[in-house]
């Protein structure tokens, strides 16, 4: 056990490097102001929209990570939190490299691409979006059309999700506003549920944003800020967030909220990402998501969430959203080892805070420790294990099958069917 005083010395550095994180708004930083939209649809999607960044000040963040060096130790702890300092600086450089090749370097290396390998050691995020283009695209359209929900408008959600989100969080919900100018559906902090103003929604979308935004991101910004011994829980920036929204994925998935048009928008993203990296432009990308989706908005708003930051010409994306899909196996191996092996106990330290998965065995020592506590707020799909136990012990067992010679047999079967 720790002694009280590197306790406290802990708590400090975790503290100060708390303050230091809240000097990177990666996603703020490189948002693109309303009219490159609007020009871009005046000038009929045929010109490269212009775009420019401030420049990144990081004399702020500079000045507190060296206060916090007085406080470094040589526990694991330390190692631990030194590997956010890292993760910190590194954002940083990305901020400092806005629309220059350099920028792609290192969002590759905060996010991945999509040749890189996850932990199976051959399979990469490109050869799943492919797999999963490959069999929707062997699906008839308008049986796929048929499965699309009602459209509703941004008001009906909102007061949908209000609903819900009061039920859940109590005293402590976030405000559900409707604001312009989001590159997503909807995004979520601890005080506020953005949606999409004019956003193009449909039923399926109320599911969606409630077990991706609220019961996922909203409660683990949450339980990270009320962490007042292990503040760096708090904190929100590029590392954390393959696990983050892998666990969001994958709450979609396990609560039955995701459909196809959603998985296909993932997919295709990540698509999207390795034609930039080989060298398409704006226009291009754009061109290919208004022939997946036949919507000028949404085609504009996909496109400009892979620019964004980076190089327009094309050779340098923001390949971010990449993680979606890269974090979702990620965290579905995760759960099903966790459960495999009796470590249920670490499923709960999942929502502890903002975290990623390699954490998780210094959480649990920290846990231990008293120095992290057990999160409040924890979906019900996670809270309940009676489900999530059997589900995934029998995808343990699932994957013993051999599916080549499964396959084959199926294939024959439904290939008699005229």
């Amino acid at each position: 056990m720790l002694k009280a005083k590197e306790r406290e010395r802990l708590s400090k550095l975790s503290s100060l490097i708390f303050l230091a994180s809240k000097e990177i708004k990666i996603l703020r930083h490189i948002a693109w102001d309303k009219k490159t939209r609007d020009i871009f649809f005046d000038k009929d999607c045929k010109e490269l929209p212009v775009v420019e960044y401030s420049v990144f000040d990081d004399s702020d963040l500079k000045l507190i990570l060296s206060d916090a060096k007085s406080y470094i130790g040589k526990t694991k702890y330390d190692y631990w939190l030194i590997k956010k300092i890292d993760d910190l600086k590194k954002s940083s450089e990305l901020l400092k490299n806005c629309g220059t090749e350099n920028f792609y370097k290192i969002s590759s290396e905060i996010y991945g691409t999509p040749l890189s390998i996850i932990h199976d050691g051959s399979t990469r995020p490109i050869d799943l979006s492919k797999k999963f283009d490959d069999i929707i695209n062997s699906i008839d359209n308008k049986k796929i059309d048929g499965m699309t929900s009602p459209k509703i408008t941004d008001s009906v959600l909102q007061k949908k999700i209000s609903k819900s989100v009061n039920k859940f969080f109590g005293s402590s919900s976030p405000e559900v506003k409707i604001v312009p100018q989001l590159s997503a559906k909807a995004t979520a902090t601890s005080k506020y549920i953005k949606i999409r103003q004019g956003g193009e929604f449909d039923e399926s979308d109320i599911n969606q944003l409630l077990n991706h935004e609220a019961y996922i991101h909203v409660a683990t910004t949450l339980n990270g800020k009320a962490q007042s011994k292990m503040k760096i829980l708090g904190s929100n920036f590029g590392s954390i967030t393959k696990t983050q929204e892998g666990l969001a994925v994958f709450s979609e998935f396990i609560t039955g909220s995701v459909d196809i048009n959603r998985m296909r928008r993932i997919s295709d993203r990540v698509i999207a990402i390795q034609m930039a990296i080989e060298g398409a432009d704006f226009i291009q990308i754009f061109n290919y998501f208004l022939e997946r989706h036949g919507s000028k908005g949404q085609a504009y708003e996909s496109s400009r969430r892979i620019f964004r930051g980076g190089l327009l010409t094309g050779g340098g994306p923001f390949t971010k959203d990449i993680v979606y899909l890269d974090g979702f196996i990620r965290v579905y191996n995760f759960l099903r080892s966790a459960i495999a092996s009796g470590k249920t106990e670490c499923i709960s330290l999942l929502f502890s805070g903002k975290l990623d998965l390699d954490d998780i065995p210094v959480i649990y020592s920290l846990y231990k420790e008293g120095l992290v506590t057990k999160p409040l707020f924890i979906p019900n799909w996670a809270k309940d294990l009676n489900f999530l136990i059997c589900y995934l012990s029998f995808s343990v067992f699932l994957e013993k099958i051999n599916y080549d010679n499964v396959s084959s047999y199926y294939d024959k079967l439904l290939g008699d069917i005229e």
